[in-house]
Order: structure tokens, then sequence, then C-alpha cells
């Protein structure tokens, strides 16, 4: 399995290579204003492509991290901390009367 992984990275970096070769072109950016950028392309790509992946890698990781965490403290014996619900009130916002 390690040797088909190894393979599919391998295949998959050549095929970046090869795009990125075949594309390096400058790319003009209009900005706001007059301003204007060129940026090569496959360098636009990858500026996107992390824009996107970075903040959902983050956000898979923490939330491994915060399973792992329960999962460790649920296996110490530790009690989890149950915080009280609020008490539900009617949509008016009036309490209700408590017998006593």
């Amino acid at each position: 399995m390690a040797f088909l992984r190894t393979l599919f990275w391998i295949v998959l970096t050549v095929v970046v290579v090869v795009f990125s070769l075949r594309n390096w072109v400058p790319v003009t950016i209009n900005l706001f204003g007059n301003l204007q950028a060129d940026v090569k392309l496959p360098v636009l790509l990858l500026f996107f492509f992390l824009l996107g992946f970075v903040p959902l890698y983050l956000w898979h990781r923490a939330t491994r991290w915060r399973h792992a965490r329960a999962l460790a403290v649920e296996r110490a014996g530790v009690p989890p901390v149950v915080v009280p619900a609020a008490p539900a009130f009617p949509a008016d916002g009036i309490a209700p009367a408590r017998a006593d």
C-alpha cells in the first residue's frame, strides 16, 4: 500500500511540475484603482489553493485535537463538566409563576 501512495505522490508531482512549466506566463491582476500586479499563473493558483486549504485544515486539526482531548479525559475517568441548562421562558419574556 505504501508503494501505491508513493507512486501517487510522484505522479501528482510530475503533473504539477509539467503544468507549471507550460503555464509560466505572467497574468495581470487589476487591483483597486489603477493598480495592477503581474503574477505568474502557477504562483497565483498556489496562492488561492492555500487560501482555501489552510483555514479548513486548521479547523480540521482543531476538531481532532478537541476530540482527542475529550477522549483522553473520558479514559482518565474524570467526570465531564455539566453546565446546568438555562430555564426556558415563554416567547413573551415573562417567567412562569413558581408553584411552592
